[in-house]
């Protein structure tokens, strides 16, 4: 055991994972490749999970905050006017699509998605959250209460009633093998049916839902889901949720936001992870009215800072002047297709999924096709070993997740794939042999 590893588990809860059964400390990073303290390179295709979205040392970035900190105020608080915070707020909600829309800035997605719930609740006067099956919104208390995958459920106490909905849930049997179209009829069906005789609709604020589920593993909804939910959310005044913490700015490739593939515009979204490229952000962006709702005083000490700001004002630009989006449906293509190949001939795998730079493998036993988190630990480790860095997760721990940068270029696109694949391919000759 390292001194480092000894002394983390010294002072650090135990319920706070590492991966690898050596840790390993990254000191160092350039572009799309990082370097740990023993000097070794990695190609990155997990970023922080999805938060380096541009990668490292991107002199766009960090020549921003270096001419920020040289003025010497790196915090005010929300008490004074922040210039950079204002810019950044019309950027999103130009972006957004919302009408009217109004942005609020927290540190972190479970900050952004608990906003979004207050906002929402007391709009509607409502104390019942509709959330969707196999979801993850955050750590905190309002968080954990709609997360819908027991293995992030830090506490069983919950400050309202929350209804899952089906709809990312297909493995069940009832639904493996219905079409997009028969799926979404049954998850509507479902739902009124929720809603005429399981709860009041009078008493649910709103939907909040993933466009793809991150922790569950890369695992999305049928596109128009989303917008036949929310037909029957309207019927009832019900608002919609977009968590968009790990699907927006591109990310899925074929739009901006994740929820544009259901071709609806939801009430709020919240948004975190890569909008500042690793300084600390997150924020909802919605309907002014809903936000303007929210009652009592209130400010934010942290979120929106001077320095997250002018970090994610930089992100946020560079990403539309590279036009990234593009780069993401490209570079992905590439990989996606290329694992859905190479999966033909394993029977490790269950299956391969993605949109864009965010894709995902379950990992399966051979004999039994369950899944297995064993497998996916030693692929986890069989990637690391090649020099890439890859995600685990899924409803099972049976999932390798995969978000590189959106800079990804297509040979590192392609040198990712093949470093996967040859992983991949030990631990499946591994699993035949025994």
């Amino acid at each position: 055991m390292s001194d480092l590893l000894a002394r983390h588990r010294a002072v650090i809860p135990n319920w706070v994972g590492l991966y690898y059964g050596q840790p390993i400390e990254i000191v160092s990073g350039k572009g799309c490749r990082v370097t740990d303290a023993q000097g070794r390179g990695y190609l990155d295709f997990f970023a922080g999970i999805l938060t380096n979205m541009l990668g490292y040392d991107v002199a766009e970035v960090r020549e921003a905050v270096e001419r920020q900190i040289s003025t010497g105020v790196v915090h005010t608080s929300t008490l004074y006017l922040i210039r950079s915070q204002v810019e950044l707020a019309e950027k999103i909600a130009r972006l957004s699509n919302i009408p009217d829309a109004k942005v609020f800035f927290t540190n972190s997605g479970s900050e952004a998605n608990e906003t979004a719930l207050a906002a929402a609740l007391v709009a509607r006067n409502a104390n019942q959250v509709l959330a969707m099956r196999g979801s993850y919104h955050g750590r905190t208390f309002g968080t954990v209460a709609i997360t819908g995958n027991v293995s992030w459920k830090a506490s069983s106490n919950d400050p309202f009633g929350t209804h899952y909905l089906h709809g990312a849930d297909r493995q069940l049997p009832q639904y493996r093998d219905l079409t997009d179209t028969q799926l979404i009829d049954a998850c509507v069906a479902d739902l009124r049916a929720l809603l005429s005789a399981g709860i009041h609709p009078a008493d649910v604020g709103a939907l909040i839902a993933e466009p793809v589920q991150g922790v569950g593993g890369f695992t999305m909804a049928p596109d128009g889901l989303f917008k036949a939910y929310k037909e029957v959310l309207d019927e009832h005044g019900i608002l919609l949720i977009s968590d968009e913490v790990q699907t927006g700015w591109g990310r899925t490739g074929a739009h901006f936001w994740g929820i544009q593939a259901h071709g609806v515009v939801p009430d709020m979204m919240t948004f975190a992870k890569g909008l500042a490229n690793g300084f600390a952000i997150g924020g909802v962006v919605g309907r002014g009215d809903l936000l303007d709702s929210i009652r009592g005083n209130g400010i934010s000490t942290f979120g929106g800072n001077p320095i997250a700001t002018t970090a994610a004002n930089a992100t946020l630009d560079y990403v539309l002047s590279h036009d990234l989006q593009h780069n993401a449906a490209v570079t992905g293509e590439i990989i996606i297709s290329g694992l859905k190949e190479a999966a033909a001939a394993l029977s490790t795998i269950g299956e391969v999924r993605g949109r864009g730079l965010m894709f995902a493998v379950d990992l399966v036993d051979p004999a039994t096709k369950q899944p297995s988190p064993q497998l996916a630990g030693k692929a986890l480790e069989a990637a690391r070993e090649r020099g890439l860095l890859i995600g685990k997760g899924g409803l099972f721990g049976a999932t390798l997740r995969m978000a590189p940068p959106l800079t990804l270029s297509e040979a590192e696109a392609r040198e990712g794939l093949g470093l996967l694949t040859d992983a991949l391919r030990a631990v499946d000759g591994e699993a035949a042999k025994a």
